[in-house]
């Protein structure tokens, strides 16, 4: 990585927002308003019939600078189980794959290389077994290199602040960078960002904005990734 990589994930719930209406062009000027260089996406299919996408291509080609990384399944998917990654112009996807996770309920985590940098997108299951399973497959799936400099960042679904994610804290440091459900009276910090130990995190925050607050029922959060200083040079 060359320079710090803003990095956001945001829970759109298929574009529905507050007043249960689809409106995608609310969410797409969120991210807009974000900046991010990567922007992992959870709930971005719909759950019917072959998902299609809750973000119209060719809406994000118009009134966005990001393209979607090829992980769809499909032609009308924009991800994989709903989890979809936006990458800015300029920037180079180098690798892509879908991880499927065990699950009661179909659970999948998408894994995006973009310059050294390892982006793992996931939604997790709501039962804390079936979540410390699936964050035992995304790190089985890791070797040590890839953990060291890589993210697993998205909706956690976990409440508790010290319980279900021992086993990523083994290799990632989690940063919880403030409530972010449910969006008209945030009280719990489920979607968290994980970095691998050679990697660091500046600033980071969530987006209170009134138009994130009417888009989706989870807050959008981001993050200032850049390589850990070694002290050595």
């Amino acid at each position: 990585m060359r320079r710090p990589l803003r990095l956001v994930s945001y829970n759109i719930r298929k574009a529905v927002g507050l007043d249960r209406k689809r409106a995608p062009e609310r969410i797409l000027d969120v991210v807009n308003r974000l900046e991010g260089d990567v922007v992992l996406l959870q709930e971005a299919d719909r759950r019917l019939g072959n998902r299609p996408t809750a973000l119209p291509m060719e809406m994000i080609k118009a009134e966005t600078d990001y393209t979607v990384a090829p992980l769809a399944p499909n032609d009308v998917s924009l991800g994989w189980h709903g989890n979809a990654v936006l990458v800015r112009k300029g920037l180079t996807v180098q690798n892509t794959a879908q991880l499927e996770l065990p699950g009661l309920e179909p659970r999948g985590a998408v894994m995006v290389q973009v310059e050294d940098l390892t982006l793992i997108g996931t939604h997790l299951a709501l039962l804390r077994p079936w979540r410390r399973q699936q964050i035992r497959a995304i790190l089985d799936s890791l070797d040590d290199d890839q953990k060291a400099h890589s993210i697993v960042a998205g909706d956690f679904n976990e409440w508790s602040d010290t319980l279900g994610l021992e086993d990523l804290i083994e290799s990632h440091d989690i940063v919880a960078p403030g409530k972010t459900f449910h969006a008209s009276r945030p009280i719990a910090a489920l979607d968290r960002i994980a970095h691998g130990h050679k990697l660091e995190i500046g600033d980071a925050g969530v987006d209170q904005s009134p138009r994130a607050r009417e888009s989706s029922d989870h807050l959008p959060i981001w993050a200032n990734v850049a390589p850990k200083d070694d002290g050595k040079g």
